[in-house]
């Protein structure tokens, strides 16, 4: 052990579930004014409105040199990442209800871990494993509702599925385009991931025949100013540390690192919201915070 380390890849980790935390806070001051699916949509455009610009100004009109197999590596990624995991993110919320999936989604670093270590060679030693298991159990302390969305069985079951395939399609969708990220052109290779589920996102919606309601809905006015600060945080600024976190250090590390925006989110939620912060949670706070400082000091 050396003190904590936190490298450039930690960094843009954590800075990614800090921007990400205060974005939900933002979308919450908005209220419920548009549909999950709706706001996801738009977030996405206007997230790859700013990312186009970006990687123009910073890469140039040069895309990366990638190989075909490459490129439908990237867009892949970010159609099941993106188009399908977010669908069936939205699908589990309905069933189950928001209580539920959260606590499903903390399956997210474990996945990723897993992936990591299986297809990059990735690896933990037993003090990391010992911080990643203390994280989880802090958020899951934080997550944790008594009173939840009650549903027979058949259903709860549906949307397990759904809850359990989004975080799976989503770990699967990074630790895919974890290695190609890791070279050049990374903003032309976040702004195409990112089109490629934006391109999957109206592909389903048009199956599905909504595409003219979720168009209908976001012409509608709404808390705009606050939706398109919180959109930019969230797709654009979080989105470029995310995966920045990802290029710069391990998959395992940043995944764990994310798993902090839950802390974050129920922080700023008292601090702003006056949203109330029992001791359990409280633990758990406590918790996930020193395992991530013992994850990263090891």
């Amino acid at each position: 052990m050396g003190g904590v380390d936190v490298g450039i890849g930690e960094f843009f980790a954590l800075a990614s579930a800090l921007t990400w935390a205060t974005a939900v806070v933002l979308f919450k001051f908005a209220g419920e004014s548009l549909s999950a699916t709706s706001l996801n949509l738009f977030k996405n455009l206007l997230g790859a409105s700013l990312l186009i610009p970006t990687s123009m100004l910073a890469e140039g009109l040069t895309l990366p040199d990638l190989s075909a197999w490459e490129w439908t590596i990237v867009l892949t990624s970010g159609f099941i990442g993106i188009a399908v995991a977010d669908t069936w993110y939205f699908l589990a919320l309905k069933i189950v209800g928001a209580g539920n999936t959260a606590i499903v989604a903390s399956l997210y670093s474990p996945f990723v871990v897993i992936l990591s270590v299986v297809f990059l060679g990735e690896s933990l030693n037993f003090v990391q494993i010992c911080a990643f298991l203390l994280v989880l159990l802090g958020i899951f302390m934080v997550t944790y509702q008594k009173n939840r969305k009650q549903v027979d069985a058949k259903t709860f079951a549906q949307g397990l599925f759904f809850a359990v395939g989004a975080v799976l399609l989503n770990a699967i969708g990074i630790v895919m385009v974890k290695r190609i990220i890791e070279g050049d052109g990374f903003f032309w290779l976040i702004t195409l991931r990112l089109i490629g589920g934006i391109v999957g996102t109206l592909l389903v919606l048009a199956l599905s025949q909504k595409l003219i309601k979720v168009y209908s809905e976001i012409k509608q006015p709404r808390r705009w100013k606050l939706i398109f600060t919180a959109s930019v945080l969230a797709t654009y600024i979080s989105m470029m540390f995310w995966l920045a976190g990802y290029k710069y250090t391990d998959a395992s590390t940043a995944s764990v690192l994310n798993e902090t925006a839950n802390v974050f989110i129920v922080i700023f939620a008292w601090l702003f919201l006056k949203e109330e912060l029992p001791r359990r949670k409280l633990l758990g706070i406590a918790l996930a915070f020193v395992g991530v400082v013992l994850f990263i000091s090891y």
